[in-house]
């Protein structure tokens, strides 16, 4: 989980999510909605592929990028659920006795 809230604490990347969310782009249509540097651009992308955020294929010297929003799912439920938000902890509180259930 660490590395997923690595990836989503910078702006660029999380804009990079954004876009993908959309379709499936290649590293140059991802790169021309930035006005950062090539080198600056692919580490953005490593840090995503690290967290496992997205998934990038590789045809000839293409390289295409897709959103795997089932991880990014998971460590937000991961979170909230660590914190007491979400559906989970709200059956949680309603099934215990004095918090929101008639004995």
């Amino acid at each position: 989980m660490n590395k997923v809230f690595k990836a989503l604490a910078d702006p660029t990347r999380r804009k990079v999510l954004e876009l993908l969310r959309q379709r499936a782009m290649t590293a140059g249509e991802l790169s021309e909605h930035f006005e950062v540097s090539k080198p600056t651009m692919s580490a953005h992308f490593a840090v995503l592929r690290e967290a496992d955020l997205v998934d990038a294929s590789k045809q000839g010297t293409t390289i295409t990028y897709r959103l795997k929003l089932s991880v990014l799912e998971d460590a937000l439920l991961g979170f909230s659920q660590a914190f007491g938000f979400g559906a989970a902890a709200s059956a949680d509180k309603t099934d215990t006795p004095g918090k929101g259930t008639q004995p």
